[in-house]
């Protein structure tokens, strides 16, 4: 069945490296970085819909339900990508946070041919999630039609799941079956069709935004500290420490002594060092403050 591209804007030649391979490298370099700076200010004009995809993300995490991410190709792996940053930045499970690729893990670094193009694998894969009606699901496409996405959104809405989309064109396809459609249209790419350019880009700006605001609406964050970090080498035991000393203005032997009372958790040593408590109290008051740093910290008032 032939596929009509051609209305699509990540398809389209770029005018402006119609001669790419007669330039420079420094000329191609500044092209290309000028094209890069397009890409901001057009997901600027999705952060309505970015809000609201944020505002149902964690509403699904107050009700115990995963967020998932699904795509092929770049967008999928940038999907993963995402998905598996945040279990080290957020302190998360592996299961709460899920990155799906048409054709399954080994399409992270080699093409799994057809995957996706298939309507059903999609709900195939949220099936073996059990997805259900507390999830949302972000179907990720560039071109905004990837048959694997539309399969996947059409089940997540069947099960009543919240659905989200993200493409780089107009009127995308999958946009018609999502609550939240954000669409971030960045015009042809430097190199025509490789929409691991600037669409990818700008996915990945948009997915930073899902992703960060999401945890910082659940209490992942206090101020702009990432408290919940999991300090699982040398480097985040260092950073625990430091971020212990910012959040408390403890000095770094007492914040490590803390953190090693509070057996590595960041919260409960700010906590701790903040209002005087020990390792139990400061886990009750961060019970009760359903893991909000600053509430933990402000006593209350008779």
């Amino acid at each position: 069945m032939k596929v009509d591209l051609s209305g699509l804007t990540t398809e389209k030649r770029n005018d402006a490296t119609m001669h790419l391979d007669e330039l420079s490298v420094e000329a191609q370099a500044q092209l290309m970085n000028a094209g890069d700076q397009e890409v901001a200010p057009n997901v600027a004009q999705a952060l309505p819909q970015i809000t609201q995809a944020v505002e149902r993300i964690v509403a699904s995490f107050n009700q115990g339900g995963r967020l998932i991410y699904l795509g092929a190709g770049t967008s999928g792996r940038l999907g993963v990508l995402d998905a598996a940053e945040c279990v080290p930045t957020f302190g998360v499970s592996p299961e709460m946070v899920i990155g799906l690729i048409a054709g399954g893990p080994s399409a992270m670094t080699v093409a799994v041919e057809g995957a996706e193009d298939s309507l059903t694998l999609g709900p195939q894969d949220l099936q073996a999630l059990e997805l259900n009606e507390h999830d949302t699901v972000v179907g990720i496409a560039a071109s905004g039609r990837t048959p694997y996405v539309v399969g996947a959104l059409r089940y997540a809405a069947e099960v009543g799941a919240q659905t989200i989309s993200l493409a780089c064109n107009r009127k995308a396809e999958i946009s018609q079956y999502a609550q939240t459609a954000i669409e971030v249209d960045c015009g042809p790419e430097f190199l025509t069709g490789s929409t691991r350019l600037k669409a990818g880009t700008a996915q990945k700006l948009v997915l930073n935004m899902l992703s960060t605001l999401s945890m910082v609406g659940i209490g992942k964050v206090y101020n702009n500290l990432m408290v919940d970090v999991k300090a699982t080498n040398e480097k985040l035991v260092e950073r625990a420490k430091r971020i212990v000393m910012q959040a408390s203005g403890a000095n770094y032997q007492e914040a490590e002594e803390t953190l090693q009372a509070a057996e590595m958790n960041v919260k409960t040593a700010i906590v701790m060092i903040k209002t005087h408590t020990t390792k139990e109290q400061a886990e009750a008051r961060l019970k009760a403050a359903n893991g909000f740093v600053k509430q933990s910290i402000v006593e209350k008032q008779d």
